[in-house]
C-alpha cells in the first residue's frame, strides 16, 4: 500500500510503501461500529446516583387512613409513583459501563478505519512536525501551510513546544501514536502521520 508523503507547503512529495495489513483491510461497518462503542462506553466513569425510596427525604407518617377516604391506600410519601419519591431501579456510582472487546477485534478495527481514511484521500504522512516555540499563532500557521483546517496529528514523541502550542485550538488533536484512538480518527476529517509515527503504528498494531 502507497501513502501520500507530504511536504510543508502540504504538497505530495512522493509516495510511501506502508503495510497492506494495517492500510489495506476491508471496510467492516459493523466492525467499526463496535470497536466505537467499546470505546466510548469504557471511557464512561460511572459516577451518576440517584435516591431510592429509602434514601429520599420524606416522613413516615402516613399521608391518609387507610379507608374511607375514596383515595387509594398510601404508606409513605416516598413510594416510587409519588412526585418527590425514589426511584425503582437508581442508578448508582458502581455501575459499569465496560464492553468487553478482544485485542484482535481492537486492531482489526483501527486497521479499517485507517484503510477507509487512505481510501477517501484523508490521510497523509509527512517526514516530522515541529515548530520553534511554543506559540499557538506559529502552530496555526504551521497547519494552514500544509492546507488543513481541522486535523489530527499523530506523532511519535509528542515535544513540548507542540503540545503548548497546540492545547488551545479546538479544531486540532495532536496525540502520539499510543494515544490514537478510534473516535478521533474517525472525527477528524483530516488526519496526518509523521513518518516515525507509521512506523511505530505498524509495530503495535501490524
Amino acid at each position: 500500500m502507497e501513502l501520500k508523503l507530504i511536504n510543508e507547503q502540504g504538497q505530495e512529495a512522493s509516495l510511501l510503501q506502508a503495510s497492506d495489513v494495517l492500510f489495506g483491510r476491508e471496510y467492516s461497518e459493523a466492525l467499526v461500529h463496535q470497536v466505537l462503542v467499546a470505546y466510548q462506553a469504557n471511557a464512561r466513569s460511572g459516577n451518576r446516583a440517584q435516591k431510592d425510596r429509602a434514601d429520599v427525604r420524606h416522613s413516615t407518617k402516613k399521608p391518609w387512613r387507610q379507608k374511607g377516604t375514596g383515595r387509594a391506600r398510601a404508606g409513605m410519601s416516598s413510594s416510587p409513583i409519588w412526585r418527590g419519591g425514589g426511584r425503582v431501579f437508581p442508578s448508582t456510582p458502581d455501575e459499569n459501563f465496560s464492553h468487553k472487546l478482544n485485542r484482535k477485534m481492537y486492531r482489526a478495527g483501527m486497521a479499517a478505519i485507517l484503510s477507509q481514511l487512505v481510501r477517501e484521500d484523508r490521510l497523509a504522512v509527512v517526514d516530522e512536525f515541529s515548530i520553534e516555540a511554543p506559540k499557538t499563532k506559529l502552530f496555526a500557521a504551521k497547519i494552514k501551510s500544509l492546507g488543513y483546517e481541522s486535523v489530527l496529528v499523530i506523532t511519535e514523541e509528542l515535544g513540548e513546544n507542540v503540545f503548548l502550542a497546540s492545547r488551545n485550538l479546538p479544531n486540532v488533536l495532536v496525540v502520539e501514536v499510543q494515544q490514537a484512538d478510534p473516535v478521533s480518527l474517525v472525527r477528524f476529517p483530516k488526519v496526518l502521520i509523521t513518518r516515525g509515527a507509521l512506523a511505530k503504528f505498524e509495530e503495535i498494531l501490524g
